[in-house]
């Protein structure tokens, strides 16, 4: 079988190459804020460095602009919260699997983690079981987890539970972690909001969705189009019907804003992946506006 992190590194350097990766190597730092630092050395300003960073005394002195360089000296786990329930077995917005986008956006990220000297940890999960695995620091430990992730989506029986994953890791999980929760387009319930304010006191949060695939295409279509967890077969008839494909499109528009303000009140970060070839653009964004918030 064809190494997941292979087919992840080539999603990331998929936009010219180092150029990609420096990006979101930059941009990744901008989640571990928390973390405690030594002063370093000194160096000339470079393009996108943070204000913040800008010695002004060596500045004034240099008659050049100069920013300190630390060392951090305290890594952080990167808590990966991945649904892995009925409901990820469908297809994502590109109709791909969404499983591949879950893979992608965990590898990214994991990858990202692993480069900065961080370990990393996955707990997934459905309605019916939990598990929790052992961090890693080693991209060996990656590729197993992500064939673990790829392996239970598919062979996925029970319902998704999101909001008893949250409840798992407010629970269960003491250590500050940035926790980076990977699940689709089910709507955010009371018991949600509940969970996520918990996890925000204790740990950083960052939130992916895997867009789901429209359920009602804009076109006639003969095609069988099912839902995952009912079964339930959409009638042909219904596809290009503008009026009915008009309802759910406003509904899942309601249910996007719903989550999107839910986000933006706790001052959670957040990226929608939609495709395979836009992901890592994606999450780049959402590491950026991270960077624009705290500089």
């Amino acid at each position: 079988m064809a190494s997941l992190i292979t087919q992840v590194k080539s999603k990331l350097f998929i936009h010219s190459s180092q150029k990609s990766m420096h990006a979101l190597d930059g941009a990744y730092a901008s989640l571990l804020h928390g973390r405690s630092l030594d002063f370093e050395d000194l160096r000339a300003y470079e393009y996108g460095d943070q204000v913040r960073d800008i010695d002004w005394r060596a500045t004034a002195r240099m008659d050049v602009p100069m920013v300190k360089r630390h060392r951090a000296n305290r890594m952080h786990t990167v808590l990966f919260v991945v649904d892995t329930g009925l409901s990820m077995t469908a297809l994502a917005h590109d109709e791909k699997p969404k499983r591949d986008l879950a893979i992608l956006a965990t590898g990214a990220l994991g990858i990202l983690a692993l480069r900065h000297g961080d370990d990393f940890s996955v707990i997934h999960g459905d309605a019916q079981r939990i598990r929790r695995r052992a961090p890693g620091r080693s991209e060996g430990a990656l590729e197993h987890a992500l064939r673990t992730i790829d392996q239970e989506i598919a062979t996925a029986s029970a319902p998704s539970d999101r909001d008893a994953l949250l409840s798992f890791v407010a629970r269960t999980i003491a250590r500050r972690c940035i926790v980076v929760i990977v699940t689709d387009e089910a709507p955010v319930t009371d018991e949600t909001e509940r969970m996520l304010r918990r996890l925000r006191v204790q740990h950083d949060v960052v939130w992916v969705t895997i867009r789901d695939a429209d359920p009602v295409l804009d076109h006639v279509s003969h095609a069988t189009r099912a839902d995952v967890g009912t079964r339930w077969a959409i009638p042909d008839f219904v596809h290009g019907d503008p009026e009915v494909r008009g309802e759910i499109v406003a509904q899942a528009e309601a249910d996007a804003a719903r989550r999107d303000d839910l986000l933006d009140r706790l001052e959670i970060s957040r990226a929608a992946l939609e495709t395979q070839d836009a992901a890592v653009g994606e999450l780049l964004r959402m590491l950026n506006r991270r960077t624009h918030v705290r500089s």
